[in-house]
C-alpha cells in the first residue's frame, strides 16, 4: 500500500521535507481572532504530559465537532517545567452537551456559572463553556461591582478576556498542538511578571478573591506582581468582607497548604491582606508585648511547608489552632482579669475567636472541634501527677497536641524542658514513667531539677488490689501496648 506522503511526493513532484511541513496543521489556528499562536515546534507542551482523563475529554469533545482547549493553570505548569496540578477544560459547548456526551462519567455544578465535571477513576477534569461579557442579561453583580451570577457563554477571546491574570489566559488547541495567547501571557511567563488582564481595581471588585489569588500566584510561582495589579490591592482588600466566609476559608487553605505557606503569608503580610483575613492576629503582631506571636506562626508555616514537600498530610486544624492561638491567648488573659477561672475563660475565649471568624475566615466544624481540642489539651500538659500523664497520652488527639506544645517551645513560650519530659514519657516503660512522675511532682515542690537522676529509695510501692484478670491500668494507658510504642492514629501535624 502507497502511504500518503509517498502519494502527495509523487503527484506534487516535492521532496518528501516539503511534505512533512505540508501535512502538518497550521499553526495560525483560522477563524481564532486576536490570538497570538506558538506552533507545537515552539513550546514544550507535550501530549505525554497530560494526562489520560483530560486526553479523553479533549479528543472526545473535538470529534463531536466542538473546540476543546486545555486551559489556565495546567498550561501555565506545563510551560514552566512544573506538574499541574489538575487539568481544565475550556470548549464551545454547552454544559448538557458535554453531560449528553460523557454521559456517566459527568455531573454538573457550580451555582455562579455551571460547569462540568468529568471523572475518570480518581481524576475529575472540569470542563467550562466559554464566558461570554459580565454585562448580559444572566450577569447579576453587586452594589460594588461583585459579580454574582454569571452564567453568560461567549467565545473563546471573550472567554480569554475574563480570565484573571496573563499567566493563566494560555490555551493548548488539542487540533493542532499549538498555543493561543490574547494578552501577553508568554511574555509574562518568560518575564517572571504577574498581571491582571483588564482593570485591575474592577477586576478586584468583580471578585476580591482575585487579590488573594494573585498573592497565592506570586509566592507559588516566584512571579513579581506587577505595580498595577499592586495598586489597587489597599483601596479594595475590605471587600473582602462581601465573599461568603466559607469560600475565604478554601482560599486560606490553598494559600497555606500549597507549600509556600511562609511566601505567601509575608505576600499577605506586605498587601495588608492579612489583616483583612484575620485582623485581631495581625494587629498582636505588631505589639512588643507578644514577641512570640510571630515566631509561632512562622514556625507552623514552616512546618506546613516541610510536610508538604515531603509529601505528608497535613490538617486544617492544626494550622489554624496555630494561626488563632494569639488572638485566642489575648482574649483568655482578658477574661482571666475578669475574675473568670482560666478554664473557664479558655473555654469562653475559643468561642468567642471562632465566633469572630464567623464575618472573616469561617471554620468549618469538622475542623473547629480538634482545633479546640488542641487547644484544651494545652492545659493538661502542665500537670504531670498521679494517672494524669497516662490518661492524656491514650487522647487521640494527643500527637496533634503534643506537636502545638513543641511549637509554642519552639517560641519560647513554654520552657523546652517541658516537652522534653513528654517526650521521655512516650517511650519510657512503665517503671520509667513512674520515675518521670516523681520527679515532676518533685520539681513542682523545689525539691529536684527538673528531669534530673532520681535519688534512690527505700519506699516501696503500695500494693493494689486487683479483681479478677482484670489489666493493671498503667498497661492499659499504654498506646500501642505495654512496649510504650506509640500509635494512636493521630499523624504529627506539624
Amino acid at each position: 500500500m502507497v502511504s500518503i506522503k509517498s502519494f502527495i511526493t509523487k503527484q506534487l513532484n516535492l521532496p518528501d521535507s516539503a511534505v512533512e511541513t505540508a501535512v502538518m496543521p497550521s499553526p495560525l489556528s483560522p477563524g481564532v481572532p486576536g490570538a497570538r499562536v506558538t506552533p507545537r515546534n515552539e513550546h514544550n507542551v507535550s501530549r505525554r504530559q497530560i494526562s489520560d482523563g483530560a486526553l479523553q475529554v479533549l479528543n472526545g469533545l473535538h470529534r463531536a465537532g466542538f473546540q476543546a482547549y486545555l486551559v489556565g493553570g495546567s498550561v501555565r505548569d506545563l510551560l514552566l517545567g512544573r506538574e499541574p496540578k489538575d487539568f481544565d477544560v475550556a470548549t464551545d459547548a454547552h454544559p448538557e452537551q458535554v453531560r449528553k456526551l460523557f454521559r456517566r462519567n459527568a455531573r454538573l455544578i457550580g451555582r455562579r456559572f455551571i460547569l462540568v465535571h468529568v471523572q475518570f477513576g480518581h481524576e475529575i477534569i472540569e470542563v467550562a463553556t466559554f464566558r461570554g461579557s459580565a454585562n448580559g442579561k444572566k450577569s447579576e453583580t453587586s452594589e460594588t461591582g461583585r459579580i454574582l451570577a454569571d452564567n453568560v457563554y461567549g467565545s473563546l477571546e471573550e472567554d480569554a478576556r475574563r480570565r484573571d491574570f496573563t499567566a493563566n489566559a494560555l490555551y493548548y488547541n488539542i487540533a493542532d498542538r499549538g498555543i493561543l495567547d490574547f494578552s501577553t501571557g508568554m511574555e509574562d511567563l518568560q518575564a517572571g511578571r504577574l498581571r491582571v488582564i483588564g482593570d485591575p481595581e474592577q477586576r478586584y471588585s468583580e471578585d476580591p478573591v482575585r487579590m488573594l489569588r494573585a498573592v497565592r500566584f506570586a509566592a507559588k510561582l516566584g512571579f513579581i506582581m506587577d505595580a498595577a495589579a499592586q495598586a489597587p490591592i489597599a483601596a479594595c482588600r475590605e471587600r473582602l468582607q462581601e465573599v461568603p466566609s466559607a469560600r475565604l476559608f478554601e482560599e486560606t487553605l490553598k494559600l497555606f497548604l500549597n507549600g509556600n505557606a511562609q511566601t505567601s503569608f509575608e505576600h499577605l503580610r506586605q498587601q495588608g491582606l492579612f489583616a483583612a483575613l484575620f485582623p485581631q492576629v495581625d494587629a498582636l503582631l505588631d505589639n512588643a508585648e507578644y514577641g512570640t506571636t510571630h515566631t509561632l506562626l512562622q514556625g507552623a508555616l514552616a512546618g506546613t511547608d516541610t510536610r508538604v514537600r515531603d509529601g505528608k498530610s497535613v490538617t486544617p486544624a492544626f494550622l489554624f489552632a496555630a494561626l488563632l492561638w494569639p488572638a485566642l491567648q489575648l482574649q483568655s488573659q482578658l477574661l482571666e482579669q475578669q475574675g473568670k477561672p482560666a478554664t473557664v475563660a479558655l473555654q469562653q475565649a475559643a468561642s468567642d475567636v471562632l465566633q469572630e471568624c464567623i464575618g472573616r475566615v469561617s471554620v468549618p466544624r469538622r475542623f473547629a472541634l480538634p482545633m479546640r481540642e488542641i487547644w484544651d489539651l494545652q492545659a493538661r500538659f502542665m500537670r504531670r501527677g498521679g494517672r494524669r500523664p497516662h490518661a492524656l497520652l491514650a487522647h487521640p488527639r494527643f500527637r496533634a497536641a503534643f506537636d502545638f506544645l513543641s511549637l509554642r517551645s519552639q517560641g519560647g513560650e513554654i520552657p523546652a524542658t517541658l516537652v522534653e519530659w513528654w517526650e521521655q514519657f512516650q517511650t519510657a516503660d512503665h517503671d520509667g514513667r513512674r520515675i518521670l512522675i516523681e520527679q515532676a511532682r518533685l520539681d513542682e515542690t523545689g525539691q529536684e531539677p527538673a528531669l534530673g537522676p532520681l535519688p534512690a529509695t527505700s519506699r516501696r510501692r503500695p500494693r493494689r488490689r486487683r479483681r479478677g484478670n482484670r489489666p493493671d491500668q498503667d498497661d492499659m494507658a499504654q498506646p500501642g501496648g505495654a512496649d510504650g510504642s506509640h500509635d494512636n492514629g493521630q499523624t504529627d501535624n506539624n
